[in-house]
């Protein structure tokens, strides 16, 4: 993978505000002192009059973005994960979704891929936190590609929505020219007949990686990339569960109420089958380099491979 172009979904996200900025003149952005960590400085440079930093004062942060939505302008308003969904989380229910105001709260720095920084900052909560909320959008885009879709998406949407970008670089895995980019609408990455690999943000690629393993065995995985964990593609995951018969859901987050729940959900419903879901099991994280704290927590496609010859098993 050395020759394949890495970029943090971060980055996408501070270019493409600046760009949408250029074609739209109704948003602004909000930061909490970490402009140069959630890339929101870029739009400080090009647009200063239309950016606005709170300082360490994050409930602050989503109430004065509120304030600026009732006047009809959208706010984008980003920190890391742990603050904008964690120490934020009254402000956003209840200034922010109880009022359906068009605030896109895109926060950076999510999971064990933070890496030296820690427990303290490895936000493995975020999407449980923001998918229980009444009316909130939950999108966790893959790369670079899905990224900059997914920021103008949330852009054309009427209503919260909450992103989870990442601090680590990772594979382009989408081409460009052929990306076709729908909220609610998961994308058959490969087809495959015998178990389907469900996944969100930096884990579309370890299930890629897993799935070429899993062919030279003779195992065909179907892969789904995710990217909107709420409101799910129902229909999307019964048809591939229905044909496939065993699902692996993968998240670089909790297993508890994320992707893996939001999927099971689903198939308790509508299609029982046997699932295994790869994330972080019910434990907080530790400090080290991103790739080895990955690899420690099984988030890799070594770990995915393991779930799914759990599944054959």
């Amino acid at each position: 993978m050395a020759d394949v172009k890495k970029i943090a979904t971060r980055v996408s996200y501070g270019e493409t505000l600046v760009e949408l900025a250029a074609e739209h003149d109704d948003f602004v952005v909000l930061d909490a002192d970490l402009a140069a960590s959630t890339q929101t400085g870029k739009m400080k440079d090009a647009y200063p009059d239309r950016f606005f930093d709170v300082g360490i004062a994050e409930q602050n942060l989503m109430g004065v973005a509120a304030g600026i939505a009732t006047t009809g302008r959208t706010a984008f308003v980003s920190s890391f994960a742990m603050f904008a969904a964690g120490r934020t989380y009254d402000q956003v229910r209840n200034s922010i979704a109880y009022p359906h105001l068009n605030v896109k709260i895109c926060a950076s720095h999510a999971g064990v891929s933070v890496g030296e920084d820690g427990a303290t900052h490895q936000c493995n909560e975020d999407i449980a936190l923001m998918r229980v909320i009444p009316g909130m959008t939950v999108v966790v885009p893959c790369d670079d590609v899905e990224a900059r879709a997914a920021v103008r998406a949330a852009y054309e949407l009427d209503g919260p929505v909450y992103m989870r970008l990442g601090r680590l670089a990772v594979p382009v895995v989408n081409d460009e020219k052929d990306f076709s980019f729908t909220l609610g609408k998961g994308i058959v990455m490969r087809e495959g007949t015998d178990v389907t690999i469900v996944a969100c943000g930096l884990m579309v690629q370890a299930a890629l990686e897993a799935a070429d393993a899993l062919a030279e065995r003779g195992v065909s995985a179907e892969v789904i990339d995710m990217h909107t964990i709420k409101p799910i593609d129902a229909d999307l995951i019964v048809e591939s569960a229905s044909k496939t018969g065993r699902v692996v859901t993968c998240e670089e987050h909790s297993v508890i109420g994320g992707l893996g729940s939001a999927v099971c959900d689903v198939l308790a419903e509508r299609c029982p089958v046997p699932v295994r879901k790869v994330g972080v099991n019910d434990v907080f994280g530790v400090s080290g380099p991103a790739t080895d704290l990955l690899h420690l927590y099984g988030l890799d496609a070594e770990g995915v491979i393991a779930a799914v010859d759990g599944l054959l098993a």
